[in-house]
């Protein structure tokens, strides 16, 4: 398959992305599930932007530094925040039906929500089903787009490298319907493949979150970094039957209370903004009074709310919450948290361009530099929108792939016949993951790392064995690719010999911005500290 363009990913980002590239040439969109399935989807909050008569890009950039717990990128944050109206003003064009609200003196306008880490409400909502009201606009308008062309189930496997030093000039991906190994060419590729949440036994991330793109990047050899900062969102629905549901943290921000089995309440101990207060604190929290109490859970309250204003700004969460028993205009809403959002990721430059020439990331798969240590809620779905923009500018400018040697376009296993033991896969897949949740969570040690280390990387070894031996299969390669990413969070955890952020560690409680102000990269193999611009 030739193409001009190639975007690897159908969330918000990897949508944006081919849509703005459409514009020049065509564009091979793929998706390893249908087009509609994507970490997007799941977003309930919103999209973070200066939008408030009483809000400042300034304020907004202030914010954003102070919850990166000094791992911000200054110049990538301010970038970023400046185009937010200008990117929510389009996606109203194409037709995203954000909740609005009737003021005296005002008119209609943006009903903008306020969420934990944010001094101001900026968050414009689509009532709490942000994501897919986004993505529903965003595959309308590619779905029409005659320039693009959406290859649903199919999964990436690798990229495709030429010349000295490497070029990306496409990648492989599998007919997941079909078992082909089909090669995709194109004279730029962008990674939009979301995150790895599903590297953890609990998680808000669907099943496809398996951290693809930022372990074929890695494997191509593209530097990563940062990968200890793994963001769990401190309020999922603790229920058997849930599958971790996620309770938007606009709950909290719409006046929700934090409480304890007793009714007690806990966050003014740990923060000033109390139950708003950044994610990371909040999570931690509700991790140590639990463990502490011998409890299942936390409870958040929102029963003093007016039940009519509870069920018209959460209707989604309402009715799952229902579908289990839980009415919560009466009754408390137990929760606990679960590995949500990746800040580190494939290391990119302000325009989106990694450390292989033609290979660009937008999305949750990038490290920008915008999150630091601990994203700041509902800057996710911006970051996505703008960098997908920025993406799409400088692909343009990639001039036609070179002529590709005899044989590159054949995926070398191909030809293997014998299928891989899918009860084996899941096995594995399920121990990967208890061994990061019971290693590698919210609180650290040196030597639950080091346990971690001597798990993942025997389980690595087998799956890529097995890849290389047996027949590919969407389940052996989802395998490989979480065992890459959960090497790649244990090796930088045991690099940051301090605790800043999401990264907590109780053998370094401490964080010294003299010595570890640094972000951690990794490259084929070699770890190097890089000092985060001021």
């Amino acid at each position: 398959m030739q193409t001009d363009f190639l975007v690897i990913g159908s969330g918000i980002a990897g949508l944006t992305c081919a849509l703005k590239l459409a514009s020049r040439g065509r564009v091979a969109l793929v998706t390893k599930k249908n087009d509609a399935e994507s970490n997007t989807n799941y977003a309930q909050g919103g999209i973070a932007s200066v939008l408030g008569p009483d809000d400042t890009f300034d304020l907004h950039v202030q914010d954003t530094l102070k919850a990166g717990a000094g791992l911000c990128h200054r110049d990538v944050v301010e970038r970023v925040v400046r185009e937010g109206p200008e990117s929510i003003r389009e996606l109203i064009t194409i037709g995203t039906r954000f909740t609005t609200e009737e003021q005296p003196g005002r008119g209609s306008h943006l009903a903008l929500g306020r969420e934990g880490g944010h001094s101001r409400r900026r968050i414009a909502h689509a009532a709490d089903l942000t994501g897919r009201e986004v993505e529903h606009a965003l595959l309308h308008a590619v779905r029409e787009h005659p320039a693009i062309q959406t290859f649903e189930h199919h999964i990436a496997l690798d990229l495709i490298l030429t010349g000295n030093p490497p070029a990306c000039c496409g990648a492989w991906a599998l007919n997941t319907e079909s078992g082909e190994a089909l090669a995709f060419l194109s004279r730029a590729t962008a990674l939009a493949t979301g995150g790895c949440g599903q590297v953890y036994l609990h998680t808000t991330n669907p099943a496809i979150a398996t951290g693809d793109g930022v372990a074929m990047a890695y494997r191509a050899g593209a530097r990563v970094g940062n990968m200890e900062f793994i963001q769990f969102h401190p309020t999922s629905l603790c229920h058997p039957q849930a599958n971790s549901f996620l309770i938007s943290e606009a709950v909290r921000g719409e006046g929700g209370i934090l409480r304890l089995k007793d009714g007690s309440t806990f966050m003014e101990k740990y923060h000033p903004m109390g139950c708003l207060a950044p994610r990371d604190i909040v999570a931690r929290a509700i991790d140590k009074e639990v463990k502490e109490r011998g409890e299942e859970s936390a409870y958040l309250d929102i029963t003093h709310l007016e039940p009519e204003h509870i069920r018209k700004r959460f209707p989604n969460i309402y009715e799952r919450c229902l579908s289990f028993g839980i009415d919560i205009t009466r009754e408390w809403i137990p929760v606990i948290p679960a590995a949500h959002y990746s800040c580190g990721g494939v290391r990119s430059d302000r325009e989106g361009r990694t450390t292989i020439d033609r290979l660009f990331v937008c999305g949750e798969v990038a490290f920008t530099g915008l999150h630091g240590a601990n994203r700041l809620a509902s800057n996710s779905l911006l970051e996505a929108l703008v960098f997908g923009k920025w993406v799409s500018e400088v692909a343009f400018e990639t001039p036609p792939c070179p002529e590709l040697p005899d044989g590159m376009t054949r995926f070398p296993m191909d030809t293997h016949v014998e299928p891989a033991d899918e009860t084996w896969v899941a096995q594995k897949t399920e121990q990967l993951r208890q061994a990061m949740w019971r290693h590698v969570g919210i609180v650290r040690t040196n030597r639950s790392l080091e346990r971690a280390l001597a798990e993942v990387e025997a389980i690595q070894s087998e799956a890529e064995r097995a890849y290389r031996e047996r027949r590919l299969s969407s389940g052996l390669t989802e395998l490989r690719n979480l065992a890459t990413v959960a090497w790649l969070i244990v090796t930088c955890a045991l690099n940051r010999h301090e605790s800043r952020g999401l990264h907590f560690n109780l053998d370094y409680p401490n964080h010294d911005d003299e010595l570890w102000r640094k972000d951690i990269l990794l490259e084929q193999g070699e770890v190097s500290f890089q000092e985060v611009p001021v």
